[in-house]
């Protein structure tokens, strides 16, 4: 059953925070998103150097992972050269992929970006056995 439907995330969870408050057991809610839209916040340009060292960058993130999980199955006191080493092979190995990804776009997408997956409105629902208590919990105590 619904209590209500509201335009932002905050508004559905006040009302959630309230029945909690005030002893409502609010493990037979749920806060539904619905309407969803893509939204797609552009971020900046992407050029030869930063599409180069971004791919360098997460290559370099993994080879210190990989770096440090040999070391740690090896016997020998060999941390710093294997994290150095794979770091190091990582950065490379990444901005070469990234160039050549980059550079088979041809110029079609030259700019980053974050996506995000947006509800238009939020309802706020309770099971049909706790509607009353909810109504009557958010009608007489609600500020």
């Amino acid at each position: 059953m619904s209590l209500g439907a509201f335009a932002t995330y905050a508004e559905a969870q006040s009302v959630v925070d309230h029945l909690a408050d005030n002893e409502f057991d609010v493990r037979t809610t749920q806060i539904i998103g619905s309407d969803l839209r893509m939204v797609e916040q552009i971020t900046g340009r992407l050029t030869w150097p930063r599409a180069i060292l971004a791919g360098a960058a997460g290559g370099a993130w993994f080879g210190v992972f990989v770096g440090l999980v040999l070391s740690f199955l090896s016997t020998a006191d060999t941390i710093v050269p294997a994290v150095a080493f794979c770091l190091a092979t990582g950065a490379l190995f990444g901005g070469v992929f990234s160039a050549v990804s980059y550079g088979l776009t041809r110029g079609r997408r030259d700019f980053t970006s974050l996506s995000a997956t947006v509800p238009s409105r939020f309802e706020v629902l309770v099971t049909a056995t706790h509607a009353d208590r909810a109504r009557t919990v958010l009608a007489t105590t609600k500020s």
